[in-house]
């Protein structure tokens, strides 16, 4: 007997068909139309519109026309000093002083004493430039006031001589007058070690003074 074959299911799988795209009109949006404002009535005030603040972005430049260049004013060169009828153009060289000399150590101490014998300052100020038994000298001196002023006359050094006993020593003389009187004042200069003068006798002679 023939037996009979199984029989095999075959499953038909659904044909799909392409869909066909149905090109469609474009779609427009309506732009929106501006209404006009209504026009204020007239005689009314109109609103305040509040101004945007430019954007930080924007830069306002601003140009002005070029102004024209003011002229230069000329150089002119300085009159010179030289005369109308000079013709060399050197200048003159200025004139030099010559430089003096230090004064001399006599003249310093003659107007020294002068102050201390007509008042004018106490003897403790020159203590320093005074050595030896010159100094009791001027003390009593200058109690005297043998060089004061008279009838409103001040003293004043009329003349100033020395000479050099040895090196390192002067001998110093003095005239010295207030109006009619004259006075005359000698003291003797002494060099120190230090490289310092100092006076070491004194005296003053004139009308009415007594020597001791």
């Amino acid at each position: 007997m023939r037996q009979p074959q199984p029989q095999t299911q075959t499953q038909t799988q659904p044909q799909i068909q392409p869909q066909t795209q149905t090109p469609t009109a474009p779609t427009t949006t309506p732009t929106p139309t501006a209404t006009p404002k209504p026009m204020p009535p007239t005689g009314s005030r109109r609103p305040a519109t509040t101004r945007k603040a430019p954007s930080p972005t924007l830069r306002k430049i601003m140009t002005r026309p070029r102004r024209p260049a003011a002229p230069r004013p000329t150089a002119t060169r300085p009159p010179t000093s030289r005369p109308p009828g000079r013709t060399d153009p050197r200048r003159p060289s200025p004139r030099r002083i010559p430089a003096q000399p230090p004064p001399h150590p006599a003249e310093l101490f003659t107007e020294l004493l002068l102050l201390v014998l007509s008042g004018q300052r106490p003897v403790h100020a020159v203590a320093r430039h005074i050595a030896h038994t010159a100094y009791d000298d001027l003390v009593r001196l200058a109690e005297l006031l043998p060089l004061r002023s008279v009838g409103g006359h001040r003293p004043a050094v009329q003349r100033v001589g020395h000479y050099e006993v040895r090196p390192g020593v002067f001998e110093v003389f003095a005239r010295v007058g207030a109006g009619p009187a004259l006075r005359a004042l000698a003291f003797r200069l002494h060099l120190g070690d230090d490289e310092r003068w100092r006076c070491t006798a004194v005296e003053v002679a004139g009308p009415g003074i007594r020597r001791h």
